[in-house]
């Protein structure tokens, strides 16, 4: 299927499932930190969004100016920017339930 939604039916409720996550990771520099939220990060995604999903990582040691545009203020952070609306986590992931719940992928409770 083409596009960017396609309609999944749970029972008696057609629910909306985004085709393709675009997530951007900044970090600064390969620091064991941002390893950690990377690897955790793409743990989540395995298991959680099967394949349908998309990683950029940005070093704002290399590219600092690239913060602005998504108004960065801690590292690491993530950012979703598809699907809409974008949506940020600080820290290094390892909370995996807050991660869900931050991307919404599971709902909070």
């Amino acid at each position: 299927m083409t596009g960017e939604l396609e309609m999944e039916d749970e029972g008696d409720v057609a629910v909306t499932v985004p085709e393709r996550w675009q997530l951007r990771l900044y970090v600064a520099g390969m620091t064991p930190k941002s390893l950690t939220a990377f690897a955790n990060l793409r743990r989540i995604c395995d298991e959680h969004l099967e394949g349908k999903y998309s990683i950029e990582v940005i070093d704002l040691m290399v590219s600092p100016q690239l913060a602005k545009g998504d108004q960065i203020l801690a590292i690491p952070t993530l950012v979703r920017r598809l699907p809409e609306p974008v949506k940020k986590i600080i820290g290094d992931l390892s909370d995996t339930d807050r991660v869900l719940v931050g991307l919404d992928i599971r709902p909070l409770g």
